[in-house]
């Protein structure tokens, strides 16, 4: 297909045994007001039927078939490479969209050329009227976390913003921001990949702003089990790959034992709550790459100095109102 053929926006969805969550999803998405998109499924090796029923139940969407479980940020990378849209969706299985929802994001990423990241209002699922996600924040102990989560969708949560960056759960890209600042890091393969991409962007002084009117249903963990350790490993993990190659220097000299707390606070909390060593396995894990994460971290593309960086990022909480950032409603 060449670029002329090509609609406007590709739009990805990764899929692993989500067979539960397809129709709805897919049904939606093809309710959608903005009709200029085309849809690619990437599965990751699924034993659960999914493949069959998107071919016979929809069977305008192209299909790419996984022979093993390659993990979200590799599975979106195939698709936006197998692609040429000059702009680019991802949403997860485990999402049911409102139908103005790509018709907004396409429209707030047209107004201004340096935005290179839309972020979806989010709701909750298992909470009607709750918000999951309003775009990504970090704040200066490099503590990623979803904006407003757990908060009401009240009259000031449909106020357009600036974020940090968008979770990829339901998200807009433009492909020129991902030519120059590179895709996610299959390193990675799930959770934070989005927050890293969000970070090499801002370092690029590409904007990311927030679209209430993209509003998107999500189940939250809907294909991962929320808590276990599998995932828990994994967030360790990707939160310590995620400072070392986008952590400001000099700044992350002075904040290291802030840093250094809260990593140990997390830690602490998984083996005495959880009873588990998950987290703690994550971040030793992290450690053995810490020569390929600080040669990327050398591949940056940088525009802005590190003290605006450090202005973009929010300033640190207490423990308390850490915790309740991530508190389930």
């Amino acid at each position: 297909m060449s670029q002329l053929d090509s609609p406007r926006v590709i739009l990805i969805i990764v899929n692993w045994n989500g067979r539960a969550y397809l129709e709805p999803c897919l049904s939606a998405v093809f309710r959608q007001d903005f009709q200029d998109f085309a849809v690619i499924v990437v599965d990751n090796g699924s034993t659960d039927g999914s493949c069959e029923f998107i071919r016979v139940t929809f069977p305008q969407v192209r299909l790419i078939e996984n022979h093993e479980n390659l993990g979200f940020a590799a599975a979106n990378n195939q698709a936006i490479q197998a692609s040429q849209s000059a702009l680019i969706a991802t949403l997860n299985t485990d999402t049911v969209v409102a139908p103005g929802w790509l018709g907004a994001l396409v429209q707030a990423m047209e107004r201004d050329p340096r935005v290179g990241m839309c972020a979806s209002k989010m709701l909750l699922a298992s909470a009607t009227g709750t918000i999951d996600a309003a775009g990504i924040a970090v704040d200066r102990a490099g503590i990623a976390s979803n904006v407003r989560h757990g908060e009401p969708d009240s009259p000031e949560a449909n106020v357009p913003s600036a974020v940090f960056g968008a979770c990829a759960g339901a998200a807009l890209y433009r492909r020129a921001m991902l030519d120059e600042i590179g895709l996610f890091d299959p390193d990675f393969f799930m959770y934070m990949e989005d927050v890293d991409l969000a970070w090499r962007a801002q370092w690029a002084d590409w904007r990311a702003v927030y679209v209430p009117e993209a509003v998107v249903v999500h189940v939250h963990s809907g294909t991962a089990v929320e808590g276990s350790p599998l995932k828990n490993r994994l967030l360790g993990r990707n939160r310590e790959w995620v400072l070392l190659k986008n952590y400001p220097f000099p700044p992350v000299i002075w904040y290291a034992p802030v840093i250094l707390l809260y990593d140990l606070m997390a830690v602490g909390y998984a083996m005495l709550a959880k009873r588990q060593l998950a987290s703690l396995h994550g971040r030793l894990q992290a450690i053995g790459q810490l020569r390929k994460m600080l040669v990327r971290r050398s591949q940056r593309v940088m525009r802005i100095s590190w003290r605006e960086m450090m202005r973009r990022l929010q300033p640190i909480e207490g423990p308390l109102a850490v915790a309740r950032r991530y508190r389930r409603p």
